[in-house]
Order: structure tokens, then C-alpha cells, then sequence
């Protein structure tokens, strides 16, 4: 699997120049391996987390009533039923973050599959949901999990060797204050993974809601995702540009740049997916 690593919209335009007959390819693969109906269907290859070949599940979850397949969300394991995203944040992490066995990881989710994994590799991590003033910041919920807003986490100063946030920071109206609290906790040369919406061919964010004394501002229509904690979905306040790499390095980091990856053979469909990390 190749991974390209790059910094700016410079890059990535290079890139997409120098990439165009292998993406061309990779279209006309996933043409011919959907079949003209809209019935669910498999496509082959290796699964990381199975450690094996498989054949992935593919169905129209999420496309609407004529969409197309959301490759991101879909390409599920038969074995792990881990999809696309989640089977490359597992891959991507072994990777670039370095992990030995004993590693102290914060993640800002503590609910999920992804989680549950993570916590079982590595023993000394520590995930949270954010449950709002239901319970104090570092407290834990009746089911025992931690509360915390990452604008101002209960940790302590370099607490923490890597941080993992996987589309959260979209969902926070002072996301800046979040990329300095992630700074804080990191300890030196520790680093952080994450994602978010991202806009790969526009230089600045797209904020489509703001909060202004205590109320929220909306400047385009608002746009719910899921939330682990509800049915009613959590507000996107903003898609990201790659100023967000230079917002990264205000709040401390000495590197921040994007990973950007695709692969037949792991079955990372559907386009380029994006990583982006930060190096304390």
C-alpha cells in the first residue's frame, strides 16, 4: 500500500497530477466490481484486522434512496465487521504512530468498536465521550465511562505519548482551543492521528456555524451526524482546508501534514482517504 504524505494544497494538486492514470484505474475497478442493481454484494481482498483475504460486504447503508455507495462507510470485514475507515485507522496507526505494546494512548471516544480494539491492543488507554454538564469534566457516567470536553481536558501536562480524535473536532465551535489542549497532554515527541471532513482542493475552512453569546449561529444549513450518545445526531460546526495543518502548528506542534491513501488490495475504496497527524 502506498501512502502519500503531504502538507499543503500544493502538495496534494502535485500529487493529483502525478497520480491521475492510477486513479483512473482505481475508478474503472470500482465500476466494474458494482453491479448494475442496488443489491448488496462483496469484493475481494486483504482485511488487516482479519489477517487474512476475505470478501468484503459492500451495501447502499447511508446512499439514500439513489446514491451512490459510501465506500468510507461500507467495505465492512466478515470477520472483524470493521469498515473501510475503521480497518484503515488500524493500519495507518501501525504505521506512522510507532506503537510498542505499553504505549499510553488518549482517545476522545470510549463507546465504539474502534475503542474497544484499541483498549485491548493497549492496555494503557484511556478514551472519553463528552456528556455535556450531566457529570463534571473527568467524571465517570453510570456506565462507567469519562466525561470530557477536549477544549479543556482534566489531564495533566504531558500526560499522554499519542492522541487519537476521529471525527470529533468538527462537532467542537472552539476547535483551536482543542488542537492547544491536545498539544498540552501530549508528552514530547508524542503524537496525534485524526480526522475530520476535509475539503482536500480548498486552502481555508468552511465554518458553517459559529456560537456567539451562548447561541448558536448558523451560516449554512445545518448539518447532523451521528452521535454515539443519541439518536438526534451533533451539529457540524465546520469542513476543514488545510489551514488546518497551520492552525496545528499555532497551537505548538513543530509538524502537522496529511497521509493520503488508497488500495485495491486492502480495500480502501471509493477515492483518496485522508489521516493527519501532529508531531509535538
Amino acid at each position: 500500500m502506498k501512502l502519500f504524505r503531504m502538507r499543503s494544497i500544493d502538495d496534494y494538486l502535485s500529487f493529483l497530477k502525478r497520480t491521475r492514470f492510477s486513479r483512473q484505474e482505481n475508478h474503472h475497478y470500482l465500476k466494474s466490481v458494482t453491479p448494475a442493481s442496488r443489491e448488496p454484494f462483496t469484493v475481494s481482498g486483504y482485511s488487516y484486522t482479519a489477517g487474512k483475504h476475505v470478501d468484503f460486504l459492500v451495501d447502499y447503508q447511508h446512499a439514500g434512496e439513489k446514491g451512490p455507495v459510501v465506500w468510507r462507510e461500507r467495505v465492512n470485514c466478515p470477520d472483524t465487521y470493521f469498515n473501510n475507515r475503521m480497518r484503515g485507522t488500524f493500519h495507518i496507526f501501525d504505521i506512522e504512530m510507532e506503537p510498542y505494546p505499553d504505549i499510553s494512548i488518549y482517545m476522545t471516544e470510549a463507546i465504539t468498536p474502534v475503542y474497544k480494539r484499541f483498549s485491548e491492543q493497549f492496555p494503557n488507554t484511556i478514551g472519553s465521550e463528552f456528556y455535556g454538564d450531566r457529570y463534571l469534566l473527568g467524571e465517570l457516567s453510570d456506565i462507567g465511562v469519562r466525561n470530557e470536553d477536549v477544549t479543556r481536558l482534566t489531564f495533566a501536562d504531558q500526560q499522554f505519548e499519542r492522541l487519537i480524535s476521529l471525527d470529533v473536532f468538527e462537532h467542537v465551535p472552539d476547535y483551536k482551543r482543542a488542537f492547544a489542549e491536545a498539544f498540552r497532554v501530549l508528552k514530547a515527541q508524542g503524537k496525534m492521528m485524526w480526522t475530520v471532513p476535509f475539503s482536500p482542493l480548498k486552502r481555508t475552512n468552511t465554518v458553517r456555524a459559529t456560537v456567539r453569546d451562548g447561541m448558536i449561529c448558523h451560516l449554512l444549513p445545518p448539518e447532523y451526524h451521528g452521535d454515539p450518545l443519541s439518536d438526534q445526531g451533533v451539529l457540524c460546526f465546520q469542513y476543514f482546508g488545510w489551514e488546518m495543518l497551520e492552525q496545528m502548528k499555532e497551537a505548538g506542534f513543530k509538524d502537522a501534514y496529511a497521509i493520503c491513501y488508497e488500495s485495491k488490495e486492502f480495500g480502501y475504496l471509493g477515492g483518496e482517504q485522508f489521516m493527519f497527524f501532529g508531531v509535538k
